[in-house]
């Protein structure tokens, strides 16, 4: 008897991985061609066909219209979108599986709004480095994120570090810095104004190879960082006493993922301005497929957040085929409604 319950579960386990890989196969496709209707679509429209044999062979239409637009022109914003949203997607679901909250993500909780007033800041102030002048409002965006995630935690280690201190100090750093780039907007001559208001509505515009390069490199060296400690996080979903009782480091784990989600935010928002809703919407959707095993949750939730930037800058783009919408605009109306309804179904929050 006990030899067939053990065979009857070891095949039940076999099917829900079967499944989860299947969930995530469609997801590659699905983000795939996401990705080629983004780069097809624009003020001057490219047949999908076209767009792959430029993909294909690009050393075939080097110097030809067709190149410039896909190579050098919606190639990089694209690739910006999908490695920004994967980003955002991987901090969000690892916001909310340290804080155990379903509302917890790194717009919520301050880390985005942080990382906009520092680069508002660099933008009145016109900081900017040596030789590397482009890199002055990526690195401040940057600097604030993290000090802002270091602030959460250190008010509530003060506390004891318990997730609902955590939670509610993250909400005060958010009304913080908003009042704060309030202030900015503020002291801005009208000129500076409109550049600040453009880089906080979120936008892919300046989108370039730099950009694609940096937050991609951010991601993937942040990925094994996180994907070593899946089990430990899988345990945090049962629990802090649960998690205790199995030898983990609570306190520990969770510092350490606020600076990584501090890292991978800090780094995402810094090239496209602020974008929200992706981490919250993201993890959400890939957690209704897979469940909380962070081996299948983590690459799904990226993959989510990839979907939901790449399939909201091509939405964005249909709206306004002549003048492209900033992107955190479209994001925004895309996730509210997906607020609402989580606040709805879960009556107990």
């Amino acid at each position: 008897m006990a030899v067939h319950t053990s065979t009857s579960t070891a095949l039940l386990y076999r099917r829900a991985q079967g499944k989860r890989l299947a969930v995530m196969l469609v997801a590659v496709i699905a983000l795939g061609l996401t990705v080629l209707v983004d780069i097809a679509i624009g003020p001057s429209s490219i047949r999908l066909g076209d767009v792959w044999q430029v993909l294909l062979h690009p050393g075939d239409h080097a110097g030809t219209a067709l190149y410039a637009i896909v190579i050098d022109i919606r190639l990089p914003m694209t690739l910006t979108a999908l490695s920004v949203g994967a980003s955002l997607g991987l901090a969000g679901v690892e916001m909310q599986t340290i804080l155990r909250n379903p509302l917890a993500s790194p717009y919520t909780l301050g880390i985005s709004a942080a990382a906009g007033f520092g680069a508002a800041m660099a933008i009145l102030t016109g900081f900017s480095l040596p030789f590397v002048a482009w890199l002055g409002v990526p690195l401040l965006a940057f600097v604030t994120a993290l000090a802002a995630c270091m602030g959460v935690w250190l008010i509530g280690k003060a506390r004891g570090v318990s997730t609902d201190v955590l939670v509610l100090s993250g909400i005060a750093m958010l009304f913080l810095f908003q009042s704060l780039q309030s202030l900015v907007q503020y002291m801005a001559s009208p000129e500076v104004l409109q550049e600040i208001v453009f880089w906080l509505f979120g936008s892919l515009l300046k989108a370039n190879w730099t950009s694609t390069f940096v937050t991609s490199g951010v991601f993937l060296a942040v990925v094994p960082l996180l994907a070593r400690d899946a089990w430990k996080l899988t345990a945090l979903t049962m629990g802090d006493q649960t998690a205790l009782s199995l030898g983990l480091k609570v306190g520990a784990i969770r510092l350490r993922l606020l600076i990584l989600i501090s890292v991978l935010t800090g780094s995402a928002v810094a090239f496209t301005g602020t974008i929200g809703f992706i981490g919250l919407v993201a993890p959400h959707m890939a957690r209704g497929f897979v469940g909380e095993d962070q081996r299948f949750l983590m690459p799904l939730s990226a993959f989510a957040g990839a979907f939901l930037l790449v399939g909201s800058s091509v939405v964005a783009k249909l709206m306004s085929p002549g003048a492209i919408i900033p992107i955190g605009i479209v994001t925004a109306v895309l996730g509210v409604p997906f607020l609402f309804f989580l606040i709805l179904r879960n009556r107990r929050m």
